[in-house]
């Protein structure tokens, strides 16, 4: 099938996501608006697939990524897919509807909004993968979404605390998912879902089974908060309501049990599956339930229910049947809508009364009756009550518990039936809050002032609660077409006959219901008049298996250990970080050359003295910087200049122009960023006598640093020559040669290597670039010097340390040098026209983007240099943040070029247009790809460079007690240059 319809529905609400977050703050209607149209649009998009679907035909659209990889990006809709993004965008345009009345004007609306729908797409890429990495992707994509609205309130320490807790278990066990991932793809001997499905048998016979599943398991497991990383769920109630009841239904917790269901068919029907999966399930069911009757937040008390629905779907697929499958999969269904209607309930009771403690509430359905008959309906749906909709999966999960043990074992019957006794015993808590006399000790609310919600707000947990009843009386003509091509899905054409009447007879499973029910209510009751339920802090016998604490145990451990670790290895100085890196990169080929190659020694048939001139010169400029740096570090810096340059000749030299550039604008624009940071150095004062003999133990320090100096030098050099001279080793540069005119469509490359054969790279080296710059950016926003570092005007520094002191000329201008200006600002236009004419020939001579940014980038300093930040940025109007957004967009847009035209990412094209005065021109599309990586270097390094100038300029013009306290508009023009 075409790309663009699954592709649009994954889309889709990032789309809308990147519109709410534009929108401005101070309106709900719009963001909500906006969020509610995408996810409908993506809802209308997905329902009109089902026919397709619904005759058993997968729906594929492929779009080449690495195809030599088996990496392509790859949309696969079968009926269980179709199934979750229904639930997913269903429940989640209720959930926005509600948001919408639910959240408060001074939030930030536009970025909830945005959080939500970004949640979204990442769920639906889960469900939506038929590329087993992709689905990794995604699913590390939830976790970082999830965060970010867990944490959404992030002034209260309980969201901050549950957001990084959440975190830090789902992406470790997606760490252990990619792990397992990559051990399945290489079992099935492909990535493709596709192909992974059908390789089940070769799978399970493989030796790494055991592991691939253990680590899959460690995935879903967490995600889902299954026994023993339950401990995280109840910690995200931190959330916002509306984030609670869309991340406990519809998308989070339930891309575990998804990803269970479609693996099931390769990795079920084992010993280890049965042991791993149903034994988490179990515990994790009965403890859930266990632990909810004893809450006194109604979403905690959701909140571990949840945990032991989710335990069930867990429990029914660890048992392996087919017809567990089935029952996995209806409760799957149930569950998303009982549970999204009771947390929104919550939501009203607490945005109504400011309150969710369980020990307060009470008699509210005399203030609030219709949402007190919807609560008790859901809540009636949540207990498994006959004729609502989890009855009838739940029985099914009693017929398969009792099953799954033979006549021999009931361990699993009896686990089902205390799970649901719990169920019984926590839904009649939770509905308690409705019954009795109306409470009138609610803190700071008057029980006048408690009343329904607005008529909008109430309206999706109608709808949900319709459903309920929907399905539980009519179950076969609601949802059985839906449940069928889901199933089917996963067991494939041979489907197991199962009914979905609402009476079957009198029968186990029906015995284990009213089991269930009746015992509710006994436990129930005896719970709240002998244990008085209202005064309990903690859960009975359990209170000690606290999983959290666990967590924040192991948490602490390890800040311990990184302190310890920290305090022994690491230092303030960089000079020992220094020597640690040289003997590694001594050390490390010694050790890793085992044995070593023999070496050959060069041919000096052809050695040119002139070249050992100046690779003399180039070490008498590195010798003297070194010495310099201890007491002039201008000085010093010229010297380090004077080694860039000789690097930069000995390129030129040895046939290497593009390299001999770059190293030579990379030496400029590093000399202008060691200038500025000289500003923020504190002061060094020369010995007493330059020429007095140091002390022995400083002569040791020298003689060491100058010995592992010389060992990483001569080791390097040595390891270069045995790489270039091994014996009957093949270089690739021939494959580049070769390919570079008639592939690449250039003759240089230099170019045609980063734009074209590894423009992946080049693009993810960008992206790292831009991020750097604008990390910097934001550190340098809100540092300021310390006092005791801030550097002070030269005249100050002439007078306090001698060897420092500066030329009379520059003394009587006050401590400044002064350029002319106009002399320099005419620099502009022609190191703009040198830019642009190295940027239009680097795909056939030598040049570039990435040479061409830095020139032009040198142009814009002088600028700065010259005429300070404030007119530069009044009259040039540069916004670095812009160049660099502009670049990425550019270098993505080429590779979604090729995509529009079939091609893999990033695949280069080259086409010649004939003008009518300039006749024919060599256009490729690297060209464009390579104006994206021209905009990043230039923002990037007016960014980093202009930052700093920002704050070396405000350290040098204020006084040393006002450095700290200084804003970034407090810099004066700064129309000289130190």
């Amino acid at each position: 099938m075409p790309m663009w319809p699954l592709s649009l529905l994954v889309l889709l609400p990032f789309i809308g996501a990147f519109v709410a977050v534009c929108m401005p703050e101070g309106s709900r209607t719009r963001p909500a608006a906006v969020a509610g149209l995408a996810t409908l649009a993506a809802l209308l998009l997905a329902v009109s697939r089902f026919g397709q679907v619904r005759t058993g035909e997968v729906l594929r659209a492929r779009a080449a990524w690495l195809p030599e990889a088996g990496l392509d990006l790859v949309w696969r809709m079968d009926g269980l897919a179709w199934l979750f993004s229904v639930i997913v965008l269903g429940v989640g345009l209720l959930v926005l509807v509600y948001a919408r009345y639910y959240m408060s004007r001074s939030d930030p609306l536009g970025r909830f909004f945005a959080y939500m729908l970004a949640f979204m797409g990442s769920m639906l890429g889960v469900v939506l993968s038929g590329n087993i990495i992709q689905l990794v992707v995604f699913w590390e994509l939830t976790s970082l979404t999830s965060f970010l609205l867990i944490g959404y309130w992030h002034q209260r320490n309980d969201a901050r605390r549950g957001a990084r807790m959440a975190f830090t278990v789902t992406t470790a066990g997606g760490l252990c998912l990619l792990a397992g991932m990559l051990t399945l793809g290489h079992m099935a001997g492909s990535y493709e879902l596709d192909a992974v499905l059908k390789a089940a048998d070769r799978i399970q016979a493989h030796r790494l089974y055991p592991t691939a599943l253990v680590l899959i398991a460690l995935g879903a497991l967490t995600k889902s908060a299954q026994f023993p990383f339950h401990f995280w769920l109840p910690h995200a109630m931190a959330a916002p309501t509306p984030v609670s009841a869309y991340l406990h239904s519809a998308t989070m917790v339930k891309a575990g049990v998804f990803l269970l269901m479609r693996l099931w068919p390769v990795l079920s029907g084992t010993q280890e599956w049965t042991w791993i999966v149903g034994g988490a399930g179990v515990c994790t069911l009965l403890l859930g339930a266990f632990y909810a009757i004893f809450q006194h937040d109604m979403k905690g008390l959701l909140a571990y229910s949840t945990i032991s629905h989710l335990g069930l779907i867990t429990v029914l697929l660890g048992i392996g049947t087919q017809l567990s499958v089935v029952a996995a999969i209806f409760h799957t269904m149930n569950h998303a809508v009982f549970k999204a209607s009771l947390f929104m309930a919550v939501g009203i009771i607490d945005h109504e009364t400011g309150t969710r403690d369980m020990r307060i509430l009470r008699g509210l359905g005399k203030v609030m009756p219709f949402t007190a008959a919807l609560a008790v309906v859901a809540s009636a749906a949540m207990a498994g009550v006959p004729l609502l909709n989890g009855f009838l999966s739940k029985e099914m999960f009693f017929a398969e518990a009792a099953l799954a043990g033979g006549t021999e074992d009931w361990s699993m019957a009896v686990a089902a039936t205390l799970m649901g006794i719990f169920s019984v015993a926590y839904s009649l808590r939770f509905i308690g809050v409705f019954f009795g006399p109306l409470a009138h000790d609610i803190p700071n609310r008057p029980a006048h002032q408690i009343h329904e919600p607005p008529r909008w707000m109430r309206f999706p947990v109608e709808c949900l609660v319709l459903l309920c009843i929907a399905v539980g009386v009519l179950p076969a003509r609601t949802v059985g077409a839906v449940l069928a091509v889901a199933t089917r899905a996963v067991l494939g054409p041979n489907m197991p006959e199962y009914d979905l009447a609402i009476w079957h007879g009198f029968n186990l499973p029906l015995l284990m219901s009213f089991v269930a029910l009746a015992g509710g209510c006994v436990f129930y009751v005896f719970l709240r008049r002998r244990a008085n339920l209202r005064q309990r802090t903690d859960v009975p016998v359990l209170h000690h298996l606290k999983g959290a604490q666990a967590y924040e145990n192991i948490m602490q451990w390890l800040s311990l250990a990184a302190a310890w670790l920290i305090r022994w290895t690491a230092t303030r100085r960089l000079q020992p970080q220094f020597r640690v890196i040289v003997f590694m990169l001594v050390a490390a080929p010694l050790l890793l050359a085992r044995p070593l190659p023999a070496w050959n020694p060069p041919d000096l048939g052809d050695f040119d003295p002139r070249f050992s001139l100046l690779w003399l010169i180039g070490a008498a400029c590195a010798v003297a910087a070194a010495w310099k740096a201890k007491y002039h570090r201008l000085a010093a810096l010229i010297m380090v200049g004077g080694t860039g340059i000789a690097t930069s000749i000995s390129f030129l030299w040895l046939s290497a122009p593009d390299l001999a550039l770059t190293q030579l604008m990379v030496e400029t624009v590093t000399t202008v960023l060691i200038l500025l940071g000289l500003r923020w150095l504190p002061l060094r004062r020369a010995p007493p006598g330059l020429l007095a003999r140091p002390p022995a133990s400083t002569q040791f320090r020298r003689a060491r640093d100058l010995l592992l100096a010389l060992a990483g030098g001569l080791g390097l050099a040595a390891l270069s020559h045995l790489v270039l001279t091994r014996p009957g080793g093949r270089s690739i540069s021939d494959f580049y040669v070769l390919r570079a005119l008639p592939e690449g469509g250039g003759a240089n490359v230099v170019n045609v290597l980063l734009v074209d054969f590894r423009g992946f790279d080049t693009m993810g080296e960008i992206t790292v670039l831009g991020a750097v710059a604008l990390t910097v950016y934001a550190l340098l926003r809100r540092f300021r010097p310390a006092p005791e570092s801030v550097a002070i005007p030269l005249q100050q520094a002439n007078d306090a340390d001698p060897a420092v002191r500066q030329p009379p000329a520059l003394q009587a201008a006050g401590g400044y040098l002064m350029i002319p200006a106009v002399y320099m600002r005419l620099l502009l236009p022609v190191m703009g026209t040198i830019a642009a004419y190295f940027f239009m020939r680097g795909h056939s001579l030598p040049g570039g983007g990435f040479v061409a940014g830095l020139i032009f980038a040198t142009a814009l300093i002088v600028q700065y240099m010259v005429a300070g930040t404030e007119w530069v940025e009044a009259h040039l109007r540069l916004r670095p943040h812009r160049w660099i957004a502009w670049g990425l967009a550019t270098a993505c847009g080429t590779g979604l070029g090729a995509w529009l035209l079939g091609y893999p990412f990033l695949t280069s094209h080259t086409a010649h247009l004939a003008l009518p005065v300039l006749g024919e021109i060599h256009v490729p599309s690297a060209f464009v790809f390579d104006l994206g990586v021209f905009l990043v270097v230039v923002g990037s390094t007016m960014l980093i460079l202009v930052a700093l100038a920002h704050q070396s300029l405000r350290s040098h013009r204020l006084p040393p007690g006002a450095a700290r306290a200084a804003a970034p508009s407090a810099l004066p023009p700064a129309k000289e240059i130190q």
